[in-house]
């Protein structure tokens, strides 16, 4: 398998560097989601002081042409510091922040979903949303090839991978590992991890998170594992069936709740929900995956634990549906729904937007409703 030459370079070396003070300055690196709506890029600037807020923090811009936002005649792009976190690489008082992307005319850039994301948190801020995401992925070699899988072959079939222990079960603890204490420092609600189905396919889950955080914490719970597979020379990809065949793809399973969902009787709520999604099915299959449906479509065959694209299903504990209503839930008569359509490489802004629209805005129609 094949890794990155920057991994091979002496961390002892650079860890002398490291271990040098640097006074009351701090390093805040800035981070975003590029043209593609998919990948992450960011780059640093000095403090003179540790900020306390996002209130504290500059606005800053970049070379738009550079990441697929802008011509290079009108390249200027603005970064708008949104959500701050603890740097689990640089270590405190360094800071890791989420910002939007506005175009030169101070308009959202075309994948800056979080600024109508936020719009719409807000006009349902009583009901207390919850999210809790389940993000899958897959760890490969910088030549594409899962990690761990035999250079020419494949693994024993699916079935001892899931959760499971031991050399020959699980592929690349490590870095699923550093990539737990990373978020847990960096201050990311990161609730769980496990191994999936698939060997080299891994899970974590960030949540119970409100309204717009979801989107914020999900976004930088990437950016860490995208860095900490660069420390260890391999890479985590997002797509949604990175191996075709009889092979698990990956999604990424949003659970979703309201305070009347979660108070006794719970259940009538969680059923109209489900019902209103329904009839809104192929909105929401464009709004699960970055390219409107296309790279689910690759995902949702009505096998390996999916619903099919085309039909809308629900059922009690039911992984072969679009919406899962967990047997607990059913039997306590309150709590929370799992929408299982969306893809690993969602944008947690769209999902968790579409889901208020449909199911609190009672929205209808194949389009989201503009409000001023």
């Amino acid at each position: 398998m094949t890794t990155s030459a920057s991994s091979k370079l002496s961390k002892a070396v650079k860890q002398q560097y490291m271990d040098l003070p640097q006074g009351d300055q701090v390093q805040a690196m800035y981070i975003w989601i590029d043209g593609t709506g998919e990948g992450l890029r960011c780059k640093t600037r000095t403090l003179d002081s540790e900020p306390k807020s996002i209130e504290d923090l500059p606005e800053w811009n970049f070379d738009g042409s550079s990441t697929y936002q802008s011509e290079g005649s009108n390249s200027d792009m603005y970064l708008i510091p949104s959500a701050m976190f603890r740097d689990p690489f640089r270590k405190d008082p360094n800071k890791l922040v989420l910002c939007e992307v506005l175009k030169y005319n101070r308009k959202p850039a075309e994948t800056n979903l979080r600024r109508t994301c936020s719009k719409v948190m807000e006009m349902v801020e009583a009901n207390h949303p919850w999210f809790g995401m389940e993000q899958e992925y897959t760890i490969l070699g910088t030549d594409g090839h899962p990690f761990g899988w035999p250079s020419n072959g494949f693994p024993g079939p699916q079935g001892p991978y899931y959760c499971g222990v031991g050399a020959d079960k699980a592929y690349g603890r490590d870095i699923v590992e550093a990539h737990y204490r990373a978020c847990l420092y960096a201050g990311v609600q990161i609730c769980g991890t496990n191994a999936e189905v698939m060997p080299a396919q891994w899970e974590f889950q960030v949540g119970p998170c409100e309204g717009i955080n979801m989107g914020d914490h999900l976004w930088i719970a990437r950016f860490i594992l995208h860095r900490v597979c660069e420390d260890f020379g391999v890479v985590a990809s997002f797509d949604p069936k990175p191996i075709p065949g009889n092979w698990n793809g990956a999604g990424c399973h949003t659970n979703f709740s309201t305070k009347e969902m979660r108070d006794d009787g719970g259940l009538r709520f969680i059923e109209e929900s489900i019902e209103r999604l329904g009839r809104r099915h192929s909105y929401h299959i464009r709004a699960y995956d970055p390219k409107g449906g296309l790279d689910n479509a690759r995902r949702l065959t009505g096998h390996h634990e999916t619903s099919n694209i085309n039909e809308f299903s629900a059922g009690v504990a039911n992984r072969g549906a679009s919406i899962r209503i967990p047997r607990a839930v059913g039997q306590d008569k309150k709590g929370y729904f799992e929408d299982r359509r969306p893809s690993a490489n969602c944008d947690p802004y769209a999902v968790t937007e579409a889901l208020i629209r449909t199911c609190l805005l009672s929205e209808e129609g194949d389009e989201p409703v503009q409000y001023k």
